[in-house]
Formats: structure tokens, C-alpha cells, sequence
């Protein structure tokens, strides 16, 4: 009797420990803390719609339709819509596919759909006048946004849209009042940073009354991309009509001997606005599915088919939901209060939107050589915005999500060989290379990637890559640079940036090839990566612009942003960036004495608004005095403190940024968000430690914000981070241990924190001075 009840206390043991597990995974539920309203007012750039992580579609309200430029001339306020999504304007024009995250410029905002009631009206309209056109009025109030769901009640049209996404498909749910005019727009001239003859040419084929299929191809920020497209409606349309909006063709062949705006199967044109009419009763809900291919109509169907099979939105909802719980999941914190957790969460979630997935079901994409490629043992990526994203979010990927981050390296190695050019990407999306911004970043991600252990491809070949790029002289002054030691201000206009970019870039270059025993690559990539020191003004203090015959550039203003040879940035802010080679710099500028002095005036001094009025992507908000962490250059500077020797000041200064330029409202962001790489320098400084100089195995450690985290990490292990006595006070660290042992100066090891352990922070609110 005495071995029937301990068996069935044993049973009810187990049956306990299962309840509350799964009481624990329901608890958990950490989709409820991202926010992603987040960053979508002002300079954030984010977007608010429905996606999965790194997902290929980003379906999403867009709010106006600001062209980039009217009769030739740049409009500005463009700039304001770079994700199709402006908080504070009062209506929505549609529903598009594609979108940025966070970035400075864009391109996007494909297969533009809005639902609408009464008569066809093919015109968006204007804010001030939406009646004019198929555009509504809506209010926050009636507005939701959760992790692959959106959900908007269109007050003039008085719809209520609903919004879901696979990785490759767009689902819509459309509930309408009772109409005998409803209808679903489809507006195929409609993008993100749009300007006449963007649209080089759409197709569009009605294979049945609920299938459509075509493809359009834009002429922007990417020279050659192409979109195709699938679309399903669940309930047949009982009419369907296209208008087109063509100017100044000069020949238009024998297909006008149809009426092609009234139910005609194929259409071809520059520029197409569509209408699919329906019958609806009240409350009805109408469905849409949009499938994407960058290869072909075809894959589109199949995409869809494997995807969305039926029209079970929401199921669609709670798969993106788990997915976006899996990915959440990886880190799991406990943070001071409900504002850290949303701030934490939401930046996970905005470091988990891009790059985005570039190949079909079967593995098809088109590269960068506009050809059909098989992705053989990697998924494929597109959207490389490596200006930004090389300095913390590759490195965060490096130790939360190494796998996604390897095939982001294949994905780059990929585009290598692809290109006609012989470059690594500069900055890529869509089969095309933009060449935005400077440096040659993909060397850092790559580098830092073999050195970590997470890329296992022919590392050989990789450096081979890497060093080819590097040696392209055509490139933003790589041939003066060469010959030079430096990029002269009369050879191109961001010289001083490039510099010491490239340095930076050349640094990690030797650092790969000593990983892997190349003494010649890493001997010439060493020489070259000290030529920072090329462009310092010892007699004023600061990094300054020089000539091709050797001379410093006579009128100079060390304050200001234009003109000065930096880009997104300033001499205070860029004289700093030598990431690699903080103690010669330190040295250069006269000792740990003077460099403290000059990191205190930095973030105490007042930057007056004439050096920031005419800059797009910078506010006062993105700015601690004249450090300015709304732009990248800056994201590494808290951390010289500690070769000051005043380690307890970047504790402080860490903390600072964090309270001051990450918030819950929708301008929560102090600059743009750019791909990522905001949210995870967010993540990183709120585990405690940062990587500095990647391409380096190492983290420098700082003040963090969780009072415990948890990392599960990919391989298995799992790393528990504390931070004890954690408080809004205690922001200064006494000792920090890693499984008992302390930790001797103010860097850790990437081996260390992927083997797993306790690293532990000892909190204080005086500083150990």
C-alpha cells in the first residue's frame, strides 16, 4: 500500500511539474511587451505592420505619398516616410508589402492595396481631403499592433482591416459594411520614395475572378528590382477594371484594339491602378492573400500554396505569434519595471525585421547578377545596411542567432561572387548593390564572423573577398588611398569618414588573416590600418580633411556636419572613431588625461541647432550635448573612457544613453533605428558589455540595465547574466565575476560568455574610482 501511494504521488509530481510548465509558457507570453508603434514618430523610421522575423513580407500601413522629388527638385518631407508610416498624419493610403526598418533613405512599398466603399476612385487624394480619393482617416484609438498583427478601423470607408504575414505571404482581412460598390484597390504605381518613371514596367494577368498574377519592376534606390506577385481574394469579384496612367507614349501597338479598363485579362503598362469590385453584407469579411517571388509569377503561386494553403487568418496570426515567441525567447529578462521590458523586447523585435529573406520555397533567387541562383545549404538574405548594422547588430547576431548570421555571410559571399565589380556588399537589397554610405563594412561582419567561429564556410576564399574589396581603386578614393595613406578632400567629399573607415575595415582584415595564418595579407592590412594617423591635426586636436599634395584643409569648423569631409557626423564625433586602435589615439591626443577631458566637453558642451537644423535624420533628441547617438560614428565612444583610466564614467555615460534616447512612446527612438542596429546597441548595453571593435573576439564591459537575463544560446548552453543590487541609483560597478572568478580589467571573451555560465555584475551607487 505504502509503494501504490508513493507511486501515485510520484505520478502526481509529474502532472504537477507539466501544469506548471505549461503555466510558465503561457505566463511567459513576452509578445506582449514589444511595442511596435515604437520609433514610428519623428526620426525613428520603423514601421508598425504585421511581419514574422526576417520575414519577406513587411505588410504595413503607409500613411502618405510624398514623392521624392517634384519637376526634377528633391521635396525633403519625403524624407519623413522613408517606412511609409508617419505616427501623427491623419489618414492611411494603403496597405503595402515591402518595407524598410529604421533606415536614412528607402525604396519599397510594393502592391499597394486599400479597401474602400462607394464609387472607384483610382486617385490616393490628399491629407487635408481625403475624400478626394481612396485614402481614409483613421484614429489611434481603433489602432492595434502586435507582433504579425495589425489591425485599423478605416473610419471613412468604415472597414476594419486586419493584417498577418507567412514569411513570404501578405494576408489580409477586410471586414465591410453592406455595399453593392465594395472595393479592393490595388495600386501598382504606389512606392516608398516615388517619383515619375520610377515604374519601369508592371504586368498584370487575371487568370480567374479571385487569382491574379504579375510582376513589377522599379527603376530607384535599386537600378533593377523586380517584384512578383500572387494574389487570391476569398470570395470571387464580380467585376474588375484598370486604368492606366501612362503619359507621352509614343507607340502603344494593336492592343488597343481592346478596351483594356473593363475586364481585360492582361495588362501591361508603365504605371496600372486596378479595382476588384464586390457585393458585401454587413460585417462580411473579405479576405486577400499576396504572395511574393524575386524570380517568377509561378514561384509567387507556389509560395502561397506552401504558405497560406486556406484562409485560416488566425492561425496565420498565432504561427507568426510562436514564431516571433521563439525568436523573443532567446533572451529572457527581468528588468527594473514594465517600461525596461518594453523598451528590451521591442528592440529584440526591430533587431529581428532585417535583413529580410530573398529566395522562394524551393530556394530560387535572383542575384545580384539579375540571373536565377540556387541557394544550396543556406537561406538567402537581401537588405544589407552595413554602415550601420557592422558595429553591434552582426555582432549581436554573432551571439544570439549565429546560424541566421552565417547564412547572412553566404549570403554576402553570394553577392561576391555575382558581382561584375568584384566587391563584398557595400549596401544591397533586391539583386541590386545601392552604394550607399561608406567603408567597406561586409569585411567587419565577415571577419568578425570567421573569427567568432559562427561562419563555416572557405574562410579562405572569404579573406580573398575581403581583400579584392579593398583593393578596388575605382571605388570612393580606395586608389588614393592606396598610393596616399588617405582619401584627399579634393578627391571626394567624405574623406576623413572614409579614411578612417577604411582603417577600421583594413584592421579587420589583418585580424582575419592572422586567424588564419596569411603573414603577407595580415602584414600589408596591419600597414595599412594605421592610417588614421594620417589625417589627425595634432595642432588643433582633431582629425581634419588634407589634400592630395599634403595639406590640411584652411577653413574648417570642427562643429559642423556639411562640408567638413564626415559624413553623419562631426570632427568631435568622427576624431574618435579609430575603434581599433583606442590607445594610440589616446596617445595622439596627448594621454588618458587630455582624452578624458575631451570625452567630458563632448557630452557636456552645447551643440547649437545651426549645426543640426538642416540634417535629416538628427533632432535635439538624438543628441547628449554634441555626442550624437541618433548617427553610428558615436556608438563606441562611452566605452574610451575606460582607457582613461575613469572606467566609472562610462558606467555613467552608458547609463545616460540609455534613459535618455530610448523611450516607450512612438518617438521613442533618438534617431533612426537603421536596420537594427539602435535596438541592439540597446541590447547589448542593457546586458553589460559591448563590442567595440569587431573583427576582435573581445566585449568591453559597461553598466548594465537587467537585473538578470538569461541567454539561450544556440548551441545549447545557456549564459545567466545578474546584476546584483540593481537599481536606478547603483549604476557604477564594483566587480563583475564570470562563474566565480573575477574579471580583471574591462573586457570578456567571446568563447566565454558561448560557454555558457554566470557572469555576474556587482552593482553600486558610488563609483570604484
Amino acid at each position: 500500500m505504502k509503494r501504490f501511494n508513493k507511486f501515485i504521488f510520484l505520478i502526481s509530481l509529474v502532472f504537477l511539474s507539466v501544469a506548471m510548465l505549461r503555466l510558465n509558457a503561457q505566463e511567459r507570453n513576452l509578445g506582449q511587451y514589444v511595442k511596435p508603434l515604437i520609433g514610428t514618430a519623428k526620426m525613428g523610421h520603423t514601421f508598425p505592420g504585421a511581419t514574422v522575423p526576417f520575414g519577406a513580407v513587411q505588410l504595413s500601413p503607409d500613411t502618405d505619398t510624398i514623392p521624392y522629388a517634384v519637376k526634377g527638385v528633391y521635396t525633403g518631407d519625403v524624407y519623413r516616410y522613408c517606412a511609409g508610416y508617419q505616427y501623427d498624419d491623419p489618414t492611411i493610403v494603403g496597405f503595402s508589402h515591402t518595407h524598410f526598418s529604421g533606415t536614412g533613405h528607402s525604396d519599397l512599398g510594393d502592391i499597394l492595396v486599400m479597401p474602400t466603399t462607394g464609387k472607384v476612385q483610382l486617385n490616393p487624394g490628399t491629407a487635408d481631403r481625403p475624400q478626394d480619393g481612396y485614402r481614409s482617416k483613421y484614429s489611434h484609438d481603433n489602432e492595434l499592433a502586435e507582433p504579425n498583427y495589425y489591425k485599423v478601423k478605416l473610419d471613412d470607408h468604415q472597414i476594419t482591416a486586419e493584417l498577418t504575414t507567412s514569411t513570404r505571404v501578405g494576408m489580409h482581412r477586410y471586414t465591410f459594411p453592406k455595399s453593392d460598390q465594395a472595393h479592393l484597390i490595388l495600386d501598382l504605381t504606389a512606392g516608398i520614395y516615388n517619383y515619375d518613371g520610377k515604374n519601369v514596367w508592371t504586368v498584370v494577368r487575371v487568370l480567374n475572378d479571385s487569382t491574379i498574377t504579375g510582376f513589377r519592376q522599379t527603376n530607384g534606390w535599386a537600378r533593377t528590382r523586380t517584384v512578383y506577385f500572387a494574389i487570391k481574394t476569398s470570395k470571387a469579384f464580380k467585376n474588375y477594371g484598370a486604368k492606366y496612367f501612362d503619359s507621352n507614349v509614343q507607340y502603344k501597338g494593336f492592343w488597343r484594339k481592346f478596351d483594356q479598363t473593363d475586364n481585360f485579362p492582361d495588362l501591361a503598362a508603365h504605371n496600372i491602378k486596378m479595382h476588384l469590385d464586390f457585393d458585401t453584407q454587413e460585417g462580411e469579411e473579405l479576405m486577400m492573400k499576396v504572395a511574393l517571388s524575386p524570380v517568377s509569377m509561378r514561384n509567387a503561386l507556389t509560395n502561397m500554396e506552401e504558405e497560406v494553403p486556406n484562409w485560416a487568418f488566425d492561425a496565420v496570426v498565432a504561427q507568426g505569434k510562436q514564431a516571433w515567441e521563439k525568436e523573443l525567447g532567446k533572451i529572457e529578462v527581468e528588468m527594473m519595471n514594465k517600461e525596461d521590458l518594453i523598451n528590451f523586447y521591442t528592440s529584440v523585435y526591430h533587431a529581428s525585421l532585417m535583413p529580410t529573406v530573398y529566395m522562394d520555397v524551393n530556394g530560387e533567387y535572383k542575384g545580384l547578377d539579375q540571373e536565377i541562383h540556387q541557394a544550396k545549404g543556406f537561406t538567402n538574405y537581401t537588405s544589407f545596411s552595413l554602415w550601420d548594422t557592422f558595429r553591434a547588430f552582426h555582432p549581436w547576431m554573432n551571439l544570439v542567432n549565429p546560424k541566421r548570421n552565417a547564412d547572412i555571410v553566404s549570403s554576402m559571399m553570394a553577392h561576391y561572387d555575382q558581382s561584375v565589380m568584384n566587391m563584398l556588399p557595400i549596401w544591397s537589397h533586391y539583386a541590386n548593390e545601392n552604394w550607399c554610405m561608406s567603408g567597406y563594412h561586409s569585411v567587419s561582419v565577415i571577419a568578425d564572423a570567421i573569427i567568432k567561429g559562427v561562419y563555416q564556410g572557405d574562410a579562405k576564399a572569404a579573406l580573398a573577398a575581403c581583400v579584392q574589396t579593398a583593393k578596388t581603386r575605382r571605388y570612393e578614393g580606395i586608389g588614393e588611398y592606396m598610393d596616399l595613406g588617405y582619401v584627399p578632400d579634393d578627391v571626394n567629399g567624405t574623406s576623413v569618414s572614409n579614411t578612417l573607415e577604411y582603417a577600421y575595415d583594413d584592421w579587420c582584415i589583418a585580424q582575419l588573416a592572422n586567424f588564419l595564418g596569411d603573414q603577407a595579407v595580415e602584414e600589408e592590412f596591419t600597414k595599412r590600418s594605421h592610417n588614421w594617423k594620417n589625417l589627425y591635426d595634432s595642432r588643433i586636436g582633431f582629425m581634419r580633411p588634407k589634400d592630395s599634395k599634403g595639406n590640411f584643409r584652411a577653413k574648417f569648423d570642427p562643429l559642423d556636419t556639411h562640408g567638413q569631409g564626415f559624413i553623419e557626423g562631426n570632427t568631435w564625433n568622427y576624431s574618435l572613431y579609430v575603434p581599433h586602435e583606442p590607445e594610440a589615439l589616446m596617445e595622439m591626443m596627448g594621454g588618458q588625461k587630455k582624452m578624458e577631458v575631451y570625452l567630458d566637453s563632448l557630452f557636456e558642451m552645447h551643440l547649437p541647432d545651426k549645426y543640426f537644423e538642416q540634417t535629416e535624420d538628427i533632432t535635439r533628441e538624438g543628441i547628449i550635448g554634441n555626442y550624437v547617438h541618433g548617427n553610428e560614428p558615436s556608438h563606441h565612444i562611452a566605452y574610451l573612457y575606460h582607457w582613461t583610466g575613469k572606467g566609472w564614467k562610462a558606467e555613467e555615460r552608458i547609463r545616460q544613453i540609455l534613459r535618455n534616447q530610448y523611450h516607450n512612446g512612438p518617438a521613442g527612438l533618438g534617431g533612426n533605428d537603421d536596420c537594427g542596429q539602435m535596438s541592439a546597441w540597446y541590447l547589448f548595453n542593457s546586458l553589460g558589455f559591448y563590442p567595440v571593435s569587431p573583427g576582435s573576439a573581445v566585449y568591453w564591459l559597461g553598466s548594465p540595465l537587467v537585473k538578470t537575463a538569461k541567454i539561450n544560446l544556440e548551441n545549447g548552453k545557456t549564459l545567466h547574466i545578474q546584476a546584483k543590487n540593481q537599481s536606478e541609483k547603483n549604476k557604477y560597478v564594483n566587480k563583475v565575476t564570470l562563474n566565480g572568478k573575477e574579471i580583471l580589467g574591462f573586457k570578456i571573451g567571446h568563447a566565454d560568455l558561448v560557454s555558457g555560465g554566470d557572469l555576474v555584475f556587482y552593482m553600486s551607487s558610488k563609483p570604484k574610482i
